[in-house]
């Protein structure tokens, strides 16, 4: 065998099926000539009991003492027990961070992807999650193979969100807008979902370690804010102004049962007649963030239940423009509603707290004020949150009286000309645009 060198190269001529030609000083290292002419320097060895071959790379971008160099490194290499070849087929197999998304939400779409108390993601928080993997881990690390993900790129991934570098404002249907303002909260919140992810890769055999353990998250910030008994009052104020107007009846009345149960935005959107339970003074919601649920309600909430003509048909308390759909537009009714005052920061959020805050205030236990609002925190907890006797249905009627008393505006049925203003010298009409679902 010849030693390969640039004039034994050339004079290889190609045959009429694929041959190689041994360099005759470092065994392993050839030239492989396939029959269209192209010539190929490669390295070939044992491992495992099987016959392996690695491309060095072609003839004229390769030298044959550039790659000689490269052989004999892969050699030594090999000498050391690694296997170039194996690594370059998982380097070929290897999927980015983009495939291994794409994967985890087709897992979690058949439900195999288990969240809050080993159940199945439910979909809305599938919803979230698919945002924060579109608007923020995609545009970051999706280009990425998921086995050359680090500790030190989840850092950088966490630093780049908090710093605002996906941020976006982008139209996402006809009337629909993403705003996307990254922060503090949302980096940790997405990068407690990256860690997910990438459990999930390691638990299906695709890397070894997760390289989110370890990274520090910065503490979602408390949400303490809650309503002042002035601000109930001016709550209230701008409610009666949305209840003579008529445009707003139907939000108006869900934020008054927002405030006078606890419940979450969602459970007041989809609640149902037949979760209803006046007779018990509760509220069985089929689904809710802890699952199935029940709640204690006070009267004060009954009260304007009653006041609703029962839907049928849709069986929804809240009935929306669209069949069978509920009223779906009450994110934009309560921005319009709460526009240009001085609550027009607030989120539907915040009458959850202030029902706990108003609750603590009355004197009520933790797990009593856990239980009104749904929440399962221990035993005692999950108890009341799946049987509701007298004394939490008087604690649930006492919080809601009470806000109730707060609420009440004093200028309801007030109103003889919708010319006036509101306390902040406001017009009706600045405040009360109508918002179509």
């Amino acid at each position: 065998m010849p030693k390969l060198t640039k004039r034994c190269v050339d004079a290889a001529e190609p045959k009429d099926t694929d041959f190689f030609v041994w360099d005759d000083e470092l065994p392993g290292f050839g030239l492989r000539v396939f029959n269209s002419g192209k010539r190929s320097y490669l390295v070939q060895y044992r491992a495992g009991g099987r016959t392996r071959r690695v491309t060095i790379g072609p003839h004229g971008i390769w030298t044959p003492e550039e790659a000689r160099r490269e052989a004999r490194s892969l050699l030594g290499r090999i000498a050391k027990g690694d296997n170039p070849a194996e690594e370059r087929e998982i380097d070929r197999k290897a999927i980015t961070v983009t495939e291994l998304c794409q994967r985890y939400f087709t897992d979690a779409d058949h439900g195999l992807i288990l969240g809050k108390k080993r159940q199945p993601k439910k979909p809305s928080t599938l919803l979230t999650d698919r945002g924060r993997v579109d608007r923020h881990i995609i545009p970051l690390l999706g280009s990425r193979l998921v086995k050359d993900v680090n500790t030190t790129d989840v850092n950088r991934f966490l630093k780049d969100v908090s710093a605002g570098k996906t941020k976006a404002d982008e139209k996402t249907r006809r009337y629909g807008r993403a705003i996307v303002r990254g922060g503090q909260g949302t980096a940790s919140r997405t990068t407690g979902l990256l860690g997910g992810i990438f459990s999930y890769a390691v638990m299906h055999g695709i890397i070894a370690t997760n390289p989110v353990r370890g990274v520090r998250r910065p503490a979602d910030r408390v949400r303490d804010r809650h309503l002042s008994n002035e601000e109930y009052r001016v709550l209230g104020e701008i409610l009666g102004w949305a209840d003579e107007i008529g445009d707003h009846g139907n939000a108006a009345a869900m934020v008054r049962l927002l405030a006078f149960t606890g419940c979450r935005r969602g459970e007041i959107i989809n609640l149902r007649w037949d979760e209803v339970d006046e007779t018990k003074g509760c509220f069985r919601l089929r689904d809710s963030k802890e699952g199935r649920s029940t709640r204690p309600i006070g009267r004060a909430a009954f009260d304007i239940l009653g006041q609703i003509r029962p839907d049928v048909e849709s069986g929804y308390v809240f009935r929306g423009t669209v069949d069978g759909k509920p009223f779906l537009g009450f994110p934009r009714a309560w921005a319009s509603i709460l526009k240009n005052s001085d609550l027009s920061g607030i989120t539907p959020h915040v009458l959850r707290h202030s029902f706990a805050s108003t609750a603590n205030d009355l004197g009520f236990t933790e797990a009593t004020i856990a239980a009104m609002l749904g929440h399962s925190r221990g035993t005692v907890t999950s108890r009341y949150v799946h049987h509701v006797d007298d004394a939490l249905v008087a604690a649930a009627d006492t919080v809601a009286s009470q806000i109730s008393s707060f609420i009440r505006s004093r200028r309801s049925n007030e109103v003889e000309n919708t010319a006036e203003t509101l306390p902040n010298g406001l017009a009706i009409g600045q405040i009360f645009p109508i918002a179509a679902e």
